[in-house]
């Protein structure tokens, strides 16, 4: 049975030139069947989202500003998600921004049972990217995709350099702590074992680091190895160097 997915965004903290990148990849979770973005449409760096609402049927919701240090686009969208929430026709939620406000909303949902997908950009915090059941990063391609493509072309970034992704302490404590966990007396674990693992931090996504399989991924760092067992080749071990070392 096909899902229902409400999207809410933040259109003062998301880039409309995404939007396509943002329905397709939840096009393969369901169907959106609530669309609103929040925000002042009455500013100019607005003008962007606002030739895009009717090509896409998203629902403009006016927010003015009440105060300076009030944001009351954020309020709405908070309140609006609330009662899509409590009405229980709606088995996910699509979060457009890279604002940290929305990280207790996000937590709030999942408790509830419902899924929630964040999209944003880099700067998002860790906060929200944690808290939401997948996060999936805007800005990891350098020219914006308008076309209508597939789900795969359009998620999947430029894979990141080997330095890149060594430096990323968080990444490789997540990998390493994964294979810890399902690892023989060698140090080699199963790669399914590990990738189950490692989709219970809700934050993760190899496509953000430009790969589609958990493997390549691997494979592309090398402070792991990767080998290819059984008659057919095809079940997959992985291993921390630093357990290799040890063995020796």
């Amino acid at each position: 049975m096909e899902k229902n997915v409400a999207i809410f965004i933040d259109a003062d903290n998301a880039p409309a030139s995404k939007v396509d990148a943002i329905y397709n990849q939840l096009a393969s979770y369901g169907r959106a069947t609530i669309r609103r973005a929040y925000g002042d449409w009455t500013k100019a760096n607005l003008k962007p989202w606002l030739e895009l609402l009717n090509e896409h049927a998203i629902t403009p919701v006016m927010q003015q500003a009440l105060t300076t240090n009030k944001n009351a686009s954020d309020i709405a969208l908070v309140i609006d998600a609330m009662d899509v929430m409590y009405e229980g026709k709606i088995s996910a939620v699509a979060l457009v921004s890279s604002d940290c406000d929305f990280a207790p909303l996000a937590t709030r949902l999942r408790a509830s049972g419902i899924e929630v997908f964040g999209f944003g950009e880099r700067k998002a915090p860790q906060a929200f990217t944690a808290a939401c059941s997948k996060f999936f990063y805007l800005d990891v391609n350098a020219e914006p995709k308008m076309q209508v493509a597939n789900v795969e072309s359009d998620a999947i970034s430029k894979p990141l350099s080997m330095q890149e992704l060594k430096s990323n302490t968080s990444l490789i404590n997540l990998l390493r702590n994964a294979i810890s966990a399902h690892d023989d007396d060698d140090g080699w674990a199963p790669l399914g074992p590990v990738g189950s693992h490692i989709n219970n931090q809700t934050s993760f996504d190899q496509s953000n680091y430009g790969f589609k399989k958990l493997v390549q991924l691997f494979e592309a760092i090398d402070l792991f190895e990767v080998r290819r067992v059984g008659t057919d080749s095809k079940r997959v071990e992985v291993r921390d160097r630093r357990a290799a070392k040890h063995k020796k």
